[in-house]
């Protein structure tokens, strides 16, 4: 048996967004049924929607940045109650085994965690997102939003938050830490936002200087454009942590001049193409290049009640459904400032 509810369907790669319908689930003993009430967009639903990351399962109902009420509950739930707000991110599932999970690292899953949408649960069903009325998930891979946090504003942190303050924190973010975040969009904004809380200094390094007085309002100490040739040359040995949160191919031997000894560059956003430094760019001052990808149930919880402590949401814009094919648009010319949020009551 099943629940059939209103979605929004990409009916294959690339195709504009449909109106339709999808199965939830039944509810078994530990899951929780959420009303939906707002979904963010993130630039990797655009990647998934497009196919553009290697074959995807059409229909797809993408969304992984969701914030709900709990409208239902299974018999044997012990961690939310009907009325909750509650909010779901990039995974809603994982072996529960190995090292990475039983560490609370879900996002590392030796056997791959069960991804939001685009994905198949362990059973063998299609998963599909947050852009829909309800979704069904275990009480162990939802999320409790603080009452601090309105849940239009919420929805984007459990990706774009959870992504950023992830690395933030494991690499000393903090007082007496000079932080740089490359690019001001979706990921950046939410970080400028969280290092500043951490009591970070924080500097933005973006194309240019458009978007400087949101970037100053929003925590930054600095700001700075790339676009112009002296700007990485004038801060050598200046950042313990550079976080890079674009996709775009970039001059690392020149960022990484930029970072002071032991200093770490984090990517979190995705290039396409190989990227190449030189080893003395490392060697000379023992720097790192790393990656950090979301974060487990704990560390994403952790990075709610820290956001709501903070008074940190996301900025957003939120648009209807019937506003979703143009958004995708906006997104790749980045023209957003700075997450479209779908209000899922117009489905």
């Amino acid at each position: 048996m099943s629940t059939t509810v209103s979605a929004l369907l990409a009916p294959s790669a690339g195709a504009p967004f449909e109106r339709g319908t999808i199965e939830r689930r039944d509810l078994r003993a530990h899951d929780v049924r959420i009303d939906i009430a707002y979904a963010g967009i993130c630039h990797s639903d655009i990647h998934q929607a497009r196919e553009e990351w290697g074959a995807a399962i059409f229909p797809m109902v993408p969304g992984h940045e969701i914030a709900g009420i709990v409208s239902e509950i299974g018999p044997d739930v012990t961690r939310y109650a009907v009325g909750d707000r509650v909010g779901i991110g990039c995974f809603v599932d994982s072996c529960r085994e190995c090292d990475a999970c039983l560490a609370g690292e879900q996002q590392y899953c030796e056997r791959g965690f069960v991804a939001t949408y685009n994905s198949r649960e362990y059973s063998g069903e299609d998963t599909h997102g947050g852009y829909s009325q309800q979704i069904v998930a275990d009480e162990n891979y939802v999320l409790s939003i603080p009452e601090g946090i309105a849940l239009d504003v919420a929805a984007p942190l459990l990706c774009a938050g959870i992504t950023t303050y992830s690395p933030l924190k494991r690499f000393g973010a903090g007082p007496g830490a000079r932080v740089a975040v490359i690019g001001m969009g979706g990921l950046g904004h939410v970080a400028v936002k969280i290092a500043h809380a951490m009591g970070a200094e924080v500097t933005v390094l973006s194309q240019t200087l458009s978007k400087k007085e949101d970037g100053l309002r929003l925590g930054a100490d600095h700001f700075y454009a790339t676009s112009d040739p002296e700007t990485l040359g004038n801060l050598r040995k200046n950042f313990d942590i550079v976080l890079n949160t674009v996709s775009a191919d970039l001059d690392l031997d020149a960022y990484l001049a930029t970072l002071k000894l032991g200093g770490t560059f984090v990517y979190v956003g995705l290039p396409e193409n190989k990227q190449r430094f030189r080893s003395a760019s490392l060697i000379g001052a023992r720097r790192s290049i790393t990656g950090s990808n979301i974060g487990g149930i704990p560390e994403t919880q952790e990075m709610l009640d820290f956001c709501a402590k903070h008074n940190i949401g996301a900025e957003i814009e939120i648009i209807g459904a019937d506003d979703v094919n143009a958004a995708y648009e906006r997104v790749i010319r980045s023209d957003v400032r700075y997450r479209f949020v779908i209000d899922t009551r117009t489905l």
